[in-house]
This record gives structure tokens, sequence and C-alpha cells, in this order.
């Protein structure tokens, strides 16, 4: 799926147990847009004892997982004589500055996490999954708050992304497979709303808040599907929660298929699905009985690679190592249009929040831009210098001095290279250059809004391209071009405070928004003024280079 160069350079023990504060020489702690300053942050890792002999097998992935207020009908919390309640703690954080980015004074960790003293470990489940932890113990742990799930070699860590701590707060290793990949429902009905894929291709759900809440013992509570590869035993791809249901989720795996599983009902596996006869055809298959998984859907030759929703769920997007877009209406199991990147597999794609737009990365080193009206590629980001592993559209940012009633929208979105760097563009389709057709015998020409060739007609419902002319296609340029890592990257997330960059080897870097990034320093300095008033004068050079380091 990614490209093997630079995966087995292992990140040393002694790297991984650096200070917060440490940087890669070289990479800046910055980057500049229009509207202001990225800066770095803080960062999150693996802690360096815990680095396993299989490191260098897997690729890293981060989910963001915000836990709501804990409902009144779940059961009660552990007691402890000097527990204080991740309400009060969030409270107290957001006052002394430890929400996301300002010093964290820990109330037993920014979320509710306390200081690593021993681990514990328990296990679960045929592959031996054992959950050891560097807390002794979580008081009066009811998970509210956000946290980062992200898997390195054989474990999964989690992470609290409002505490300035670097590493992680919990680890669950597994011991026989290794986790790929992984998914969070912020709703989930029932509790279950953390999906862990394995390298085996088994699949386990868990509630994130149980496993918080009983740290340093075994999986609680984990419904295993696909046990020991029963229905398929290639390996976990992509994983996805279906938007608006009461519990469906989507597997993907390395031979093609993907399997739609409902968590109401029974888990164990029935492999009474149909012998697909032609490989290179898209078909879809229903189980016999009202067991998992409920259907099977035959996608590609080869391995899928990456599968997204559309946020109303409506339309699922799938990218392969046989390099097409793919993206069909999910409800009526039906392929609507797709087509082939310039070169080589595709390995991400993602949505914009209106459904419009689907951005699609891999090996041709490109950013290609779809659209759902047009049914076909509008547009190519060039940039990337190596293979693209993340892209991302920026939900939460808007076009400067824009009220949002501007008929021509403008999208942010960014995408992150083996070439260690991250990309931020902006897509603003009035002001994209549409290649006029190529007179014959004559050079190419082009013209703002003029049509070519590939944007005669829409395409017919379930056509599949083939990969366009590079001179058809209109060409973006980056906004932002910044190295942020000194490893090859394997993702982004967009949140409303940061953006955070994913190294495939497991080392997380937040970057704080402008907006928030002046903010924070300017709290910084009314706190310091504040508390400097009932204090004698000391050195004016002193207080300069105090406020200087919090800028």
């Amino acid at each position: 799926m990614i490209n093997s160069a630079g995966s087995n350079n292992m990140m040393s023990p002694s790297s991984a147990s650096a200070n917060n504060n440490v940087h890669s020489p070289g990479l800046k702690t910055y980057f500049k847009t229009p509207e202001g300053k990225y800066k770095l942050q803080y960062e999150k890792t693996y802690p360096a004892g815990l680095l396993h002999f299989s490191h260098g097998k897997t690729v890293t992935q981060v989910t963001v997982a915000h836990l709501k207020d804990k409902p009144m009908q779940s059961q009660p919390q552990s007691t402890s004589s000097f527990g204080v309640s991740s309400g009060v703690r969030s409270a107290a954080a957001r006052l002394l500055g430890g929400g996301n980015g300002s010093k964290s004074h820990s109330f037993v960790g920014g979320n509710g996490g306390s200081k690593s003293v021993s681990g514990m470990s328990g296990r679960a489940g045929s592959f031996g999954v054992t959950s050891s932890n560097n807390n002794v113990s979580v008081p009066n742990f009811d998970g509210k708050g956000t946290y980062l799930v992200f898997n390195v070699g054989d474990t999964i860590f989690i992470s609290d992304l409002n505490s300035r701590d670097k590493d992680p707060i919990k680890s669950i290793h597994f011991s026989n497979s290794n986790p790929i990949c992984h998914a969070f429902d912020p709703d989930g009905k029932d509790g279950h709303d953390l999906l862990i894929g394995l390298s085996s291709g088994d699949v386990y759900s868990v509630s994130l808040r149980q496993q918080l809440q009983d740290v340093g013992k075994k999986l609680i509570g984990a419904q295993h599907y696909n046990k020991d590869g029963s229905v398929n035993n290639s390996r976990c791809t992509s994983i996805a929660w279906v938007p608006n249901t009461d519990g469906s989720f989507i597997v993907a795996h390395a031979d093609g298929n993907f399997y739609v599983y409902d968590k109401s009902k029974d888990g164990s596996a029935d492999p009474s699905f149909p012998v697909i006869k032609d490989q290179t055809h898209f078909s879809v298959a229903h189980a016999r009985y009202s067991k998992n998984p409920i259907a099977r859907w035959h996608i590609c030759q080869g391995s899928i690679n990456s599968v997204a929703f559309s946020s109303d769920g409506a339309y699922i997007a799938t990218v392969g190592r046989d390099g097409y877009l793919r993206i069909f209406d999910y409800k009526n199991e039906q392929l609507i249009c797709g087509g082939k990147s310039y070169y080589g597999a595709l390995l991400c794609c993602a949505w914009s929040m209106d459904g419009k737009y689907i951005l699609a990365g891999g090996e041709d080193d490109l950013v290609q831009v779809w659209s759902m009206d047009e049914r076909k590629v509008v547009a190519w980001g060039e940039g990337h210098s190596s293979w693209v592993s993340g892209v991302a559209f920026d939900s939460h940012w808007s076009a400067p001095n824009s009220d949002g009633t501007d008929e021509n929208v403008v999208y942010r979105f960014g995408s992150v290279g083996q070439d260690t760097q991250l990309l931020l563009w902006d897509l603003e389709m009035d002001e994209i250059v549409v290649p006029m057709r190529r007179p014959h015998g004559g050079s190419p020409t082009f013209s703002t809004g003029s049509q070519s060739s590939h944007w005669d007609r829409a395409c017919p419902v379930g056509t599949l391209q083939p990969a366009p002319s590079m001179r058809d296609i209109p060409k973006l340029s980056p906004l932002v071009t910044h190295r942020v890592h000194t490893e090859p990257l394997s993702g982004l997330i967009f949140t409303q405070e940061s953006v955070l960059t994913i190294c495939r080897e497991g080392h997380i870097k937040v970057w704080v928004r402008p907006e928030f990034g002046e903010t924070q320093t300017s709290n910084s300095e009314s706190l310091l003024s504040t508390s400097l008033k009932d204090k004698p004068p000391i050195s004016g050079k002193v207080v300069s280079s105090k406020l200087q380091a919090m800028t």
C-alpha cells in the first residue's frame, strides 16, 4: 500500500524518549499562511520502552476520538479517595491553560490520565490482546475529552490530545497480529464506538470509555468479528463507521473486498458468500442468514487501500492498488463514477463536507480533485516529490473576510507525502484555468472558463474513466509547502484548533492555528502581567525573555 522506501528506518528508544521541547534540527517550528502563522504546539509519540520488533511492519494511522458527557444510564464509576471528576478537571485545565495547547497543570492529565508508574496487563480474544498501560489507576474517570488513537507495530496507543504529555496514557498490545486501521463513532449508541482492524483480518469493536475507565486491565467487552480470518484472512486495510446508522460499519481488505457489519447482529461469522467468478467485475452479495458480515462488496482485483464515506453516508469512495478511484451510491449499491490515476496505485481519499468534491492521492505524486457534479477529475495538485499518503479537507477553515454568502466558495485542503512535506491548497473553482482542446497540429491554449474535451459532458453513471492526458487537466499550485517531519508521513487531520501531521514511524505533531495561537499568547502575557503586580520588580531583561519564550 505504501512505498517501502525508508520503512525500516526504525526510531531508536533514546530518540523516542526525548523531551517535549526537543525538535529535529533543520525543521522549522512554524509555517505561514495568508491568515497567519501555524505554530508547533507539542508532539505525541509512543513510550521508549514499548518499541516492539514489528515496528517497521506497519504504518501509523491516527484517529481523533472525542468522548462526550457520559450518559446517565451508564455503569457507575469506580471510586477513589483522591478522585476528581473529569468535568471539574476539564474546567480547571481550561482555567489554568491545560486545554489544547497552553502549559498543562495536570490534574491526572489533561483529560484525566495519571503518570506512569508500572505496567499491568490482561488478555482477551484468540489473539492474546494484551492491555498494558502507563497508569496505575485513573480515578473517577468518565473519559470525557479528546483522545488520539494510533497504532505503532503491534500496539494501539491512546493519548490525551489536551495534555502536553508526550507519552500515551494507555497501550493495548496484540501479541499475534498488528493493528492496521481504526475508526471512532462519537455517537456510538451502545457504548461500542471504537473499531480496530488487524493484519490477520480480525476486527474488534470496543468502548473507548470502558478501556480508559479500566486502565491496566484486560480489553473489556470486546466484540470479535471475522475471528481467525474465518470469512476473509487477508489484511484489513481500512475501516469506517457508516454515517447516520445504528452501528453499521465496513471493513476493507487487501484482496479487493469490503464487508458490511451490523454490531447489533451476531458476531459469529457466516462465510457462505458465493465464489467471485470475475475478479475485475464489481459485485455485491448478501449473507444467507442474519449474521455478520451481512454483505460483501467485491470492488477490484488487488488491494483496497482506503475507503471514505460522504458526511451524509449516501456515497462511499474507495481507492485501490489498481489505481482507480471508485464512487458508489451506498444505499443502492451502485457504482456512480470513477477514474484512473495518472500513474500507479491510489493510496488515500477524502470528501469535502458538502459532498461536492473528493480528493485522492497516490504513487503519481499528484493530488486529484474530483467533482461529483461533473463525475470526473477537475484539477490536479502538483507539488509533492514523492507518493501522496494522506489528504483531507479543512472543514474548520473559512476564507479571510468571507461572510459565507459568496457564491464562489473556496475550499482549503491539505496533503502529506513520503517526501516528509505538508502542503496546503486553496481550491476556487471559478479561478481554475481550464485547458482548451488542442487544435490538430497546433499548441494547447488556456483560458479561464473555456471547455476542453475533458469537460464536454458528464460521464454516464457507472463509467470508469481511463487516465486523462496531462494537458487536459488544470493544475493547482500549493499555498504552503512545509517539511514537517524527518520521516515519511502517513496522514493529516484538521481539528478546530489545530492541524495534526502523522509520521509513519509513530510520531505526531500538533500545529496550532493562528487565531488560537494568538489567543494563547495573549492569555499567557495577561497572566504573567497579573502575577507580576504583586511581586517586586525584577530585571526588565528577564521579563522580556520570558515573554519572548511564550510567543
